[in-house]
């Protein structure tokens, strides 16, 4: 269980604030169920989830692992979908924001930028996607290596170059 103040990954939403632990008082909620209270890191907001949901929560990763997860960002593949059928690219993009890794968000913004770099129009879908895969990353990041979420992109860069 999770304690309230820790940041946490909480499925496809990023990082979150436990804020609470407790029951929720709302309407067709179980009063004997615990529940969650997540303040989203970016956007706003509360999300409420059962302690046992079973939804996709883990801790934030550390600084070491931030740390190596940066340097291995040249050898991640650019995740590219090939296929131009809107529900393929669409479902394409939903698995590999469903295996909930760093690695994957990654693959997703290099694919994506790499993509529109060679599109004479940008798509509003794909820089969509882009921005909630950086969000989600550069969140992350951010809880793990102590800086605001505007520092990020910098710091990448300094230890790596540019992406």
């Amino acid at each position: 269980m999770f304690e309230v103040g820790q940041k946490i990954v909480y499925g496809e939403n990023g990082v979150c604030t436990v804020e609470k632990i407790e029951a929720l008082a709302m309407a067709g909620a179980q009063r004997d169920k615990l529940y969650y209270h997540l303040i989203p890191l970016t956007g706003s907001g509360t999300y409420f989830t059962p302690v046992d949901s079973g939804a996709y929560m883990r801790p934030v990763m550390s600084r070491e692992e931030a740390e190596a997860l940066i340097d291995a960002m040249p050898g991640i593949e650019p995740a590219i979908c090939n296929d131009s059928r809107f529900n393929h690219v669409d479902a394409f993009y939903k698995e590999l924001f469903r295996q909930h890794s760093c690695e994957a968000l990654v693959a997703i913004v290099k694919g994506l930028r790499s993509r529109m770099a060679t599109r004479k129009t940008r798509s509003s879908r794909a820089e969509a996607t882009m921005k909630r895969a950086r969000d989600m990353l550069h969140g992350e990041l951010s809880v793990a290596l102590g800086l605001s979420l505007g520092e990020v992109e910098g710091y990448i860069q300094s230890r790596i170059g540019p992406q």
